[in-house]
């Protein structure tokens, strides 16, 4: 359904104006996912960053709502009920597109508690390679959706699943850590992030290999078999 979609919003009607404005929502929590890592991990926590991120958010709510909107007047209109489904997969999109935005915002926001530098060490090491995985597999969503790519889709919905794993044992780990509160806290909470922030992306990657109705739910089982086969 997904290729289907991809032809529809590079048409000329309504439909392909959404969609520009959905590859503009993925632009921005992309750059924005980008520059809230900065602010923790470079210290680059100054009021003008933290206010570019909160401004890039707002863009990204008030593109959400008008897809939906716009969504919503295609529909009302008799001739356009077949593109019922592609509407309903584009709504699921654009509300996981906008929930990554507010998790880099959150991640931007540990700055407001913790004004130290990250330790130098294997629990930070971790986390910086979880943060560059993440990073990873957004600079690569796009063409991903714009190519329909389902063997690319699926090795990173794997890479990052194994991820999600690895943040649930850091958070572990930081817990019983020597680390101080603050430190504590930050690397949880960057962690927590970057996990929720890596599951979007992945529910988006969904879209290429399953059905609408399992859209967010990735099962092998529903995969086409050429594909399992790689996997």
């Amino acid at each position: 359904m997904l290729r289907e979609l991809i032809k529809i919003l590079r048409s000329s009607d309504p439909l392909g104006e959404m969609g520009k404005q959905f590859v503009e929502m993925l632009d921005i929590t992309e750059q924005t996912t980008l520059r809230a890592g900065e602010i923790v991990f470079e210290g680059k926590a100054s009021p003008e960053e933290r206010t570019w991120v909160y401004k890039q958010d707002v863009k990204v709510n008030k593109l959400e709502r008008l897809i939906r909107k716009r969504i919503i007047a295609h529909l009302s209109f008799s001739g356009n009920s077949l593109d019922l489904p592609y509407c309903l997969l584009l709504i699921s999109l654009v509300k996981d597109v906008e929930r990554i935005g507010d998790y880099a915002k959150n991640l931007a926001e540990i700055s407001e508690f913790f004004h130290g530098t990250l330790p130098d060490d294997e629990l930070v090491a971790e986390l910086r390679q979880i943060r560059s995985g993440v990073e990873v597999a957004f600079a690569g969503l796009a063409e991903v959706l714009e190519q329909s790519d389902k063997e690319t889709a699926l090795n990173l919905i794997h890479e990052g699943a194994a991820m999600a794993h690895r943040c649930d044992l850091l958070v572990t780990k930081a817990a019983h850590s020597s680390y101080d509160a603050s430190t504590t806290t930050a690397v949880v909470l960057a962690t927590r992030h970057y996990k929720r922030i890596g599951g979007h992306v992945i529910n988006v990657l969904s879209s290429v290999v399953m059905p609408l109705h399992k859209v967010d739910y990735y099962d092998k089982d529903s995969v086409p078999e050429e594909y399992k086969t790689q996997h």
